[in-house]
């Protein structure tokens, strides 16, 4: 086993990330990981700074130094990727869906009661904006199914495109099924009716989301 610097060392430089931007990912002087990795001080991270760092680069605390764990069920996760973009529950927010900053892991049957779709289709973006509130906050993070769009539209919150801008909206199918209605769950926003299904460019159906507690 690779001594638990080193490993760290290759994650950081692997997932192209640096020393100071993972010691504020652990809320610390941004100098603490580099002292750790190069100067072995602290000689091994605490328990809270490893558990966020397995979680953060999808692997064991075992390789950052953790204790070995006891033999039972292996438990393969299914990592989904965190993408450096916002989709407005506002006014609107660039549509670039390029950059992984993160990538989370979930259990591989509690993911497939969301949905059949292949991880590959899966990302998880950030909520911008109010415009979706009390049903999703800004800096709620959603995950989106990319595969589940246009031929399959049912009601439900969906990401769209429009005007190059990524939207958090609710998509309601009004009787007959031949229109729809955008509808934003703040009254404060304006809500779209009778459009036609073909008009509106879907990314992707919301399938969950996460939010921090205050």
């Amino acid at each position: 086993m690779d001594d638990p610097r080193t490993a760290l060392d290759e994650l950081i430089r692997k997932n192209h990330d640096d020393y100071s931007g993972i010691s504020r990912l652990l809320g610390r002087n941004a100098a603490y990981i580099q002292q750790y990795i190069k100067r072995g001080s602290p000689r091994s991270l605490d328990e809270r700074d490893r558990a966020v760092l397995a979680r953060y680069f999808g692997v064991d605390e075992v390789i950052l130094g953790g204790p070995t764990r006891r033999s039972g069920p292996v438990v393969d996760l299914v990592h989904v990727p965190v993408l450096d973009v916002a989709a407005s529950a506002g006014h609107g927010a660039l549509a670039e869906m390029e950059s992984k900053t993160a990538q989370f892991g979930f259990d591989e049957d509690w993911l497939k009661k969301l949905t059949q779709s292949k991880a590959a289709s899966l990302s998880i973006i950030r909520v911008l904006g109010d415009s979706m509130e009390p049903t999703l906050f800004d800096g709620d993070e959603v995950m989106v199914d990319l595969g589940d769009g246009q031929s399959r539209l049912r009601d439900g919150i969906y990401v769209l495109r429009m005007d190059d801008m990524l939207n958090v909206k609710r998509i309601a199918i009004e009787p007959k099924g031949r229109q729809i209605s955008v509808i934003s769950d703040n009254p404060s926003y304006p809500t779209w009716q009778s459009m036609e299904r073909r008009s509106i460019n879907i990314v992707g159906r919301v399938l969950w989301f996460g939010r921090k507690l205050q």
